[in-house]
């Protein structure tokens, strides 16, 4: 399959392109770098280098192909579309990651959220049509989940958003949904995901520092707290109506979830129609608990202070992924002193990202 990934050089992004590499795909990546940056790229293709060396001839070397388009530039993303099919090498599906992701800003700026999100999926849908390519796996969120009335959340529970950057996922869905209800040729795979952490056990590729805040309370992505950059991490919320006050997640390992994104590459190619699935461990954990366990992993006391509730946040979200397993033959394998792990030798290893020391 040939593939195209969306907002492929970004967090997730990139260690799913590593493993769609190792597993043979034809990946192209289309990214604005708004929120990223190429040099993620560069280790992912090193990375694959790397396995293709140790794997004795049995893996080939795949092609990293990255071109420079935003979401919202539509007449470069006919071109992209139209000059792959004229070449005779149309897309077989699109994974779309590409799109702005944090909770408390899209509060601050819903438009430029609305905009971004939601008009950039349009643009997206409507150059796959001209390009002959109706498969299409979506980054959605179990933010789509609102506040819930009772853990684990299924597939089937009621969806609602509590935020504005959950409302464009959300929207998003319905968008994608609609389409394969006018026109069934379409293939619309919808994976609700929870809170990635962790990175590549080689320590090569994880989290930028301007995502660290960003992710639901998960300590795992404040870098500047583990290597001293800064005094101390915000924990958001600690009078939530939990057994230690701090907000609850189902926090899931970024490769468990890349592997999550090829078992959808393999689901579509079986024309499966419009489908969700949760992508999780089932597990949930505090932010205090997952702080212990991330001291644990780097040897240190992380100083913390609680801070005042994230507007949109809610108290506890975990998922039930056993749909996930049952269609498609994934589950998350690795657990919290993996993530915790990864993470850790990913940010003492590169304490400013991809960027170099200042």
């Amino acid at each position: 399959m040939k593939v195209l990934v969306t907002g492929g050089a970004g967090y997730i992004g990139s260690h799913t392109c590593l493993e769609m590499l190792n597993a043979g795909y034809d990946v192209v990546v289309m990214d604005s770098l708004y929120n990223a940056t190429e040099e993620a790229l560069n280790r992912v293709r090193q990375l694959h280098a790397d396995e293709v060396a140790k794997s004795d001839g049995s893996l080939k070397t795949k092609e990293l192909k990255f071109v420079k388009i935003d979401l919202l530039e539509p007449e470069k993303l006919d071109a992209l579309f139209k000059r792959a099919k004229d070449e005779g090498a149309k897309f077989d599906a699109v994974i779309h990651f590409a799109g702005l992701k944090a909770v408390g800003e899209s509060v601050a700026k819903p438009i430029f959220y609305y905009e971004n999100n939601i008009a950039g999926t349009l643009n997206l849908v409507k150059a796959m049509e001209k390009g002959d390519c109706k498969s299409i796996v979506f980054s959605s969120s179990a933010t789509v989940y609102g506040d819930p009335a009772s853990v684990p959340v299924t597939e089937d529970f009621p969806t609602s958003a509590t935020n504005p950057y959950g409302r464009t996922k959300l929207f998003i869905e319905y968008i994608l949904k609609d389409l394969y209800e006018s026109d069934k040729s379409w293939n619309v795979i919808l994976l609700r995901y929870f809170n990635p952490v962790g990175a590549h056990s080689s320590g090569k590729i994880g989290a930028r520092p301007a995502g660290a805040g960003e992710s639901g309370g998960a300590p795992l992505l404040d870098i500047g707290v583990a290597v001293g950059q800064r005094t101390h991490l915000s924990v958001y919320g600690s009078d939530y109506p939990t057994k230690d006050g701090t907000g609850v997640r189902d926090y899931i390992h970024v490769v468990d979830l890349a592997k999550g994104h090829l078992a959808a590459l393999k689901k579509v190619a079986t024309n499966p129609g419009s489908v969700v699935y949760n992508l999780g461990t089932g597990t949930g954990y505090s932010v205090l608990e997952m702080l212990a366990a991330y001291e644990l992993a780097c040897g240190k006391t992380l100083e913390h202070v609680l801070a005042d509730r994230r507007p949109g946040d809610v108290a506890v979200c975990y998922g039930k992924p056993s749909k996930a397993e049952e269609e498609m033959g994934w589950k998350a394998e690795l657990g919290l002193k993996d993530m915790c792990a990864d993470s850790w030798r990913w940010i003492s290893n590169n304490p400013n990202g991809y960027d170099p020391a200042p």
